[in-house]
């Protein structure tokens, strides 16, 4: 059960944040008011989550995989640039949170 509040707020993290994208730096009402939603639920969810998933791996988990689909949403659908820093970069912190998972976060 611990995975899967922590897929909830994985998902609630990346759509809150995709949306603070469209808020226009909180100048527009509903994409402002739906990314605070989409936090209050992430962090709630991922609390959840700490009462059955070691902070160490649930917290690996929830950054990595936010960080590496946030990037990927960025240069796929919102025009950034993938460059081969970009996607070296996501590649590193996708192999970051396996590490952690494999032996150092438990």
């Amino acid at each position: 059960m611990g995975y899967l509040t922590l897929a909830g707020a994985i998902t609630a993290e990346i759509l809150a944040t995709t949306l603070m994208k469209y808020s226009d730096g909180f100048s527009k009402l509903w994409p402002s008011l739906a990314t605070a939603v989409g936090y209050l639920v992430a962090f709630a969810l991922l609390a959840q989550t700490l009462k059955t998933v070691s902070m160490g791996t649930a917290y690996a988990i929830w950054a990595g995989a936010g960080t590496a689909v946030i990037a990927a949403i960025g240069m796929l659908f919102l025009g950034e640039a993938a460059t081969a820093a970009k996607v070296t970069g996501v590649l590193l912190v996708i192999a970051g949170v396996i590490v952690l998972n494999l032996g150092g976060a438990h």
